[in-house]
């Protein structure tokens, strides 16, 4: 379906693709239920541009849909669309190979979904997955040691972090066996030399993990900037498993989301409304 062109973006690459204010509501076409995901998802990236966590166009936050006719199903953002610009109607909704399954003008990045389908197909209770490249971020992937327990947020996540080496751009289909077997059964994942990536039941859930990865990220750079490792003051692993035991109610579906999922919605309608449309 190409675009029309009264309403398109023009790009200098030679790609055309609509405008995201003239997006025709999908609500009355899709189950309730899908309808509730996309907004939940939307909302998603539209907080995540709040809070800084985005590449320009380049990275991806998805989400799984109902099986259809037995076949998965999952959404993720339309290739050129700022994060800030996505709505519920301008998601996509792609099969398990990043193929397209509806009437759409957009087209979709496939590496952004080698990397997304791996953790979708392996976790069930993968129901969304973020993966983002911030400056704090990437600068603790290129560390040899990873994450350190330099702060109590780091702690409440120490343990639930999985490391998978970098093997280039995302394109290779292969990789995903491997992204597989690093994360395991954790729900948090340092992609080295290249970001980082949270999953969970909700979009509510993945987003506070993010948060609290991508603090403790921020305040290990902040802290080595100021002084040298011998300096700094590393929590002990015992001392850390306390810590994640402690903070672990925050991910519990239903507990940390419940207390901030809300608020963050009522915030993003102040700052940038529309995500639902």
């Amino acid at each position: 379906m190409k675009p029309n062109n009264s309403s398109a973006l023009h790009v200098d690459s030679g790609f055309s693709i609509p405008c995201p204010t003239k997006i025709p509501s999908l609500k009355s076409l899709v189950s309730a239920e899908e309808w509730a995901i996309r907004s939940q998802l939307a909302a998603t990236y539209r907080l995540c541009a709040i809070y800084g966590w985005t590449d320009l166009v380049f990275t991806h936050i998805s989400a799984r849909l109902p099986d259809e006719n037995g076949e998965h199903r999952f959404l993720i953002n339309p290739y050129g669309l700022m994060f800030e610009e996505i709505t519920a109607s301008s998601l996509v909704k792609i099969d398990m190979n990043g193929a397209i399954c509806q009437d759409t003008s957009y087209f979709i990045n496939p590496a952004g979904f080698t990397i997304h389908s791996a953790v979708h197909l392996a976790r069930e209770d993968a129901g969304c997955v973020i993966h983002v490249h911030t400056p704090y971020g990437m600068a603790v992937s290129a560390q040899k040691k990873g994450l350190r327990r330099y702060s109590q947020m780091a702690m409440q996540v120490f343990d639930d972090l999985a490391y998978h080496d970098y093997e280039g751009i995302a394109l290779e289909l292969d990789e995903r066996e491997r992204i597989v077997e690093n994360l395991g059964s954790k729900n948090l994942l340092m992609l080295r030399n290249h970001g980082t990536l949270t999953l969970g039941p909700t979009c509510g859930v993945a987003f506070l993990r993010m948060y609290f990865l991508e603090n403790a990220c921020k305040a290990q750079i902040l802290a080595q900037s100021v002084g040298n490792e011998g300096e700094l003051s590393e929590q002990s692993r015992e001392m850390a498993n306390k810590v994640y035991a402690q903070g672990a109610a925050a991910f519990v579906p239903g507990m940390g989301d419940n207390l901030v999922w809300p608020g963050l919605i009522r915030k993003l309608s102040r700052l940038n409304p529309g995500y639902d449309k």
